[in-house]
């Protein structure tokens, strides 16, 4: 799977800037409410939660404000009305787009992606125009600068853990998991001590689209940066080889 390489370097910098700005934990915070509405304010008895949890530490969030998060959403649970909702689209040159958002207003949102596809050249699609394109796997990043060890040693943990495969590239170690078995595996690792950049369900593009003209980059660009901006947008997939 080295050819997903891209898409960890995409969405690690991605990651990277949205720390910087403070989006990501707007994003975590909504992931924590939507958490403990559906299992619960314990770590111990709700998986979901738990994941949200190591997505906050690997993304530097204060241990206060990840508790001070579950709290309110505990105490808030009947205003607490995030939906999950996921728009599919093309990009100038045929770059599929996947959009998920969680929102407490759908039209707001709807009309935000809409804008940001527009601006972009692009159009919205209908559910499932583009989601054949990519597979829904479980990826955990490893930071090759956190990890001392030997590859092997950690290819072996992983794939002893139940990954279905593993690749080095660059910058990182790339851990591929079935979906439903992801958390699971990155409670192992976790366990194992093994330092975690990023472990989360996500769609990895099947193919990969090469843009040539300079205005189509632009544009598509433009289509990225304002999703990236809206605070409904939890997640942006695309297969732009960049």
């Amino acid at each position: 799977m080295s050819g997903h390489s891209k898409f960890a370097n995409i969405k690690h910098k991605k990651e990277k800037n949205d720390a910087a700005k403070g989006k990501i934990f707007t994003v975590i915070g909504r992931e924590i409410a939507v958490a403990v509405k559906e299992g619960g304010a314990d770590p111990a008895n709700n998986s979901k939660l738990r994941d949200v949890i190591a997505k906050a530490k690997a993304n530097n969030m204060p241990n206060d404000t990840i508790d001070r998060g579950i709290k309110k959403a505990a105490g808030d649970l009947g205003s607490v009305n995030y939906e999950k909702i996921t728009y599919e689209g093309y990009g100038p040159g045929g770059v599929a787009v996947i959009v998920d958002t969680l929102t407490d207003n759908k039209n707001r949102t709807a009309a935000n992606v809409r804008s940001a596809f527009t601006k972009g050249n692009g159009n919205i699609g209908t559910p499932g125009c583009v989601s054949f394109l990519f597979d829904r796997k479980g990826q955990i990043l490893v930071d090759k600068e956190e990890w001392e060890g030997d590859p092997d040693e950690l290819m072996m943990t992983a794939l002893d853990a139940g990954a279905e495969d593993f690749s080095e590239e660059e910058d990182c170690y790339e851990i591929y998991t079935d979906p439903d078995t992801c958390s699971e595996i990155r409670e192992k690792l976790e366990q194992a001590g093994i330092p975690m950049m990023s472990a989360e369900v996500t769609m990895v593009p099947q193919t990969w689209v090469d843009l040539t003209e300079e205005d189509a980059v632009k544009y598509l660009q433009r289509t990225l940066d304002l999703l990236d901006d809206d605070d409904d947008v939890q997640a942006v997939y695309h297969n732009w080889s960049e």
